[in-house]
């Protein structure tokens, strides 16, 4: 019997289902990662199972028991903890008193639990006594993990680890995850660097507009570049072997359109404006990434439209 399974879960925000018919299994002892376009529903998954949001339908089951409206505090007690997307640290108090709040319920086991969470992070030891919001932002996510880790969870669910973090923060908070891993904790894991999620996982779910796009073992799905490549770019149907993802016929009185593949493409934003981005996204029915780029079409569109008029009115 898995650790975690999702069955068939929907979850709306109005009437826009933001994951659809989604199905997932978690066996202990195992990392699976959650992977998949801005706007997905990864997010909305990991909170769902994490009791934080309700599902309109489906069923979530750990450790053979119905989570699947229960409180957020009890779904912690039964053993899953979740790190946010954005840490979700208290800036205004200290580094104990967060991790305090990690595992409110320890009592007199609390002081076992803090030396352990501080053995996969010394710095908090040092920074006990000092402000979170003070912290860098690498340390902040060592805290948000910790705190986490004050709950002694069965499944640890972690939402965007490395956002926003320099490459050697990403790599050090990776090596730490196969520790906690090895130590016993099953692992659920969204993540935008996928080579390294790849390399950490055993299994793979793909999201794609809500729905499972493509699944399997991650030597399986990382070999698939193809079949990646189209659940990140919104293609709707998996390419069969040897076939080429399909493209929209123009109409002939339309100038027909190259596609451009970039390799990355880091655009700095607030949270507030990610948020705004993926509402307009979820208005519009496409992924994040097809949105920016349908933008940036448009903008250099009207910019060249502009540089035409110049020239003609010189």
């Amino acid at each position: 019997m898995p650790l975690l399974r999702a069955e068939r879960v929907r979850v709306e925000y109005g009437q826009i289902a933001a994951i659809n018919d989604v199905s997932l299994e978690v066996e202990s002892g195992e990392i699976v990662a959650l992977l998949g376009p801005n706007g997905a529903g990864k997010t909305t998954l990991l909170d769902t199972i994490g009791g934080l949001r309700r599902p309109s339908s489906g069923t979530v089951w750990f450790d053979g028991r119905d989570i699947t409206r229960i409180r957020g505090d009890l779904v912690a007690r039964r053993g899953i903890s979740l790190v946010p997307e954005g840490r979700g640290i208290f800036p205004a108090l200290s580094v104990e008193d967060n991790l305090r709040m990690g595992g409110y319920w320890a009592a007199d086991d609390y002081e076992p639990r803090f030396a352990r969470a501080v053995e996969y992070f010394p710095v908090l030891e040092t920074r006990r006594r000092q402000q979170a919001g003070s912290l860098s932002g690498g340390e902040q996510q060592q805290l948000a993990i910790a705190r986490a880790l004050m709950s002694q969870p069965r499944l640890l669910m972690l939402d965007e680890m490395s956002l926003g973090l320099a490459p050697r923060i990403v790599a050090e908070l990776f090596d730490i995850l196969r520790r906690i891993h090895a130590d016993g904790t099953s692992v659920l894991l969204v993540e935008q660097h996928v080579p390294q999620a790849l390399a950490l996982a055993q299994r793979v779910y793909v999201l794609q507009r809500g729905r499972v796009a493509l699944s399997g073992g991650s030597a399986e799905v990382g070999a698939d570049a193809r079949a990646l490549s189209a659940a990140y770019l919104g293609d709707g149907e998996r390419p069969g072997a040897g076939s080429r993802p399909q493209r929209a016929h123009a109409a002939p009185d339309q100038e027909r359109l190259d596609v451009v593949e970039l390799e990355s493409l880091t655009v700095p934003l607030s949270l507030r404006d990610k948020r705004a981005l993926q509402v307009l996204a979820d208005r519009s029915g496409e992924p994040v990434g097809a949105l920016v780029g349908r933008l940036i079409a448009e903008h250099v569109a009207r910019q060249r439209d502009r540089a035409a008029q110049r020239e003609a009115s010189a």
